[in-house]
């Protein structure tokens, strides 16, 4: 049985339909939530119409009153509703769209998703991914993980086992928007946050949204993570390089640049582990501002600090002019592929158009055993668990690395998972890569991370996240041995082709 709702209370329109199905009770909450947002995408509750009190809602549709407000908390969380003291609920001047295409319909179209499927357009496919930092899947809390994950399948209502929010879950966003707030002083609302398969898509996203409004190059650190140059490249711009020193990105070069935006992780950039000083996040902040320019902003590995507090994110001097982008893949796993880009609210629309266009949305159950994950302290209490753990291990090997190999100059050891290692002349690169394997220690050549590889000094990268202290030590030392002792053939001490 089917029960509508004609009910007129001031401003409420007459015209509204609510269709509760009343064969399934459990969804009955999520049915009104879905109703009221059909009728917000198809005009019939425009921008700034008054909704009725939860109460007289709640009499017209014989619910609970307790149902009705819950259902306007999530609309306003979601961004559809507003709810101000003395002049009640109503729907926001800016409401975002429909809950997938903007259609009012609730039906999803596959077109776009079909060609892209056929014509195998799928980003890096074929290639391998490396990095040298990746955290330890042993200490993955498999047994919360899984009670959590058993939970949402428990109490998850029929309806949301549909497609996925393109933006993300309004759980998911709503925990990512307190938490953010509270442990990394980003300045946002759960409506500004899009949910995505790992960081790297949303810089994919932001950056066909900036080709579409006419940006045509991107400022990046040079060194930086060798993929997003290569996403830069797939969306149709020109990465540009600014160097990095020991105080970040050299902030000043931007203002010479013709850049429409700049990507760079301030707070640990990638390879070298620089932190951004005080005074270029300022000065990026206004170049930014003064440019008209976008900075997106990398945070990939915030919470792993060892040596200091964890400066803010720049996003919170801006938030207006920053993209902040994070993920999980550091301090749980890169299997779960979930991060999140927090967009300035004038971008927010198309980003969550080229989301939808992209994949439709990221997978749901993952993203509400995330929320939950967070929202029961146990994100926190795994990091309090993990951080202990990883720091051992940094420190194992920045000791091991001074008794063993002390002409090798680590860099980047006060946060993450990864040291840069940067050889002494005469080292070559791939040949003590090799050397390390056949002891145990997977070494990556750097230069790849630099716009011109021929031009980046002779280091390599080495993730000690996955590797026990006594492994790390014997393992060191062993190498040691190797170039102290070399073969007769002399490779270890050929001259690299980098000065």
């Amino acid at each position: 049985m089917n029960t509508q709702s004609n009910a007129v209370d001031g401003e409420f329109p007459a015209d509204l339909l609510v269709e509760l199905d009343r064969s399934r009770p459990r969804g009955l909450r999520a049915q009104l939530e879905r109703g009221l947002r059909q009728a917000i995408a198809r005009g019939s509750l425009p921008p700034g119409t008054a909704l009725p009190p939860s109460r007289v809602l709640a009499a017209e549709l014989d619910v609970s009153r307790s149902l009705v407000v819950g259902a306007y908390e999530q609309l306003v969380i979601e961004g559809y509703l507003e709810a101000r003291q003395g002049s009640g609920t109503r729907v926001r001047e800016h409401a975002v769209g429909g809950h997938h295409n903007g259609n009012g319909s609730g039906e999803e179209p596959f077109g776009a998703a079909a060609n892209r499927a056929a014509n195998g357009t799928a980003n890096g496919r074929g290639s391998t991914l490396r990095r040298s930092a990746l955290p330890d899947p042993a200490l993955f809390p498999r047994s919360e993980w899984v009670r959590h994950y058993r939970d949402v399948l428990r109490d998850i209502a029929d309806d949301r086992l549909l497609y996925p929010y393109a933006r993300g879950e309004p759980e998911l966003r709503a925990a990512l928007a307190a938490y953010l707030g509270r442990v990394r002083g980003v300045r946002t609302t759960p409506e500004q946050i899009v949910v995505c398969g790992g960081f790297s898509q949303g810089v994919m996203l932001v950056c066909r949204v900036l080709a579409r409004r006419g940006v045509t190059r991107v400022a990046v650190e040079d060194p930086c993570f060798s993929l997003f140059r290569r996403i830069i490249h797939a969306a149709g711009l020109e990465p540009v390089p600014v160097p990095v020193d020991d105080q970040g990105m050299r902030t000043a070069l931007l203002s010479a640049l013709d850049v429409g935006a700049v990507l760079l992780a301030p707070a640990h950039s990638y390879p070298t582990g620089v932190v951004m000083s005080a005074d270029r996040r300022v000065e990026l902040v206004e170049w930014a501002r003064s440019a008209d320019a976008l900075v997106i902003e990398d945070d990939y590995d915030a919470e792993l600090r060892y040596d200091r507090l964890p400066v803010g994110a720049i996003q919170g001097l801006d938030p207006d002019r920053v993209v902040y982008g994070g993920t999980i893949s550091k301090v749980l796993s890169p299997a779960l592929r979930l991060g999140w880009i927090v967009v300035p609210p004038w971008l927010t629309a198309d980003i969550t158009r080229a989301k939808f266009h992209e994949d439709i949305a990221t997978e749901a159950l993952g993203q509400l055993t995330l929320a939950r994950f967070i929202d029961s302290g146990g994100l926190a209490r795994h990091l309090r668990r993990v951080r202990p753990v990883y720091r051992a291990r940094r420190d194992s090997l920045l000791a091991a690395l001074r008794t063993h190999l002390p002409a090798i100059q680590p860099s980047g050891e006060v946060a993450g998972l990864h040291l840069l290692l940067r050889l002494p002349r005469g080292l070559d690169p791939a040949t003590v890569a090799a050397a390390a394997a056949a002891h145990g220690i997977q070494l990556e050549d750097a230069a790849r991370h630099w716009a011109d590889p021929d031009a980046a000094p002779p280091a390599l990268l080495l993730g000690y996240g996955v590797l026990r202290e006594s492994a790390l030590t014997r393992a060191v030392e062993a190498l040691g041995d190797d170039l102290r002792n070399p073969a007769g053939d002399g490779r270890l001490h050929s001259p690299s082709r980098r000065r």
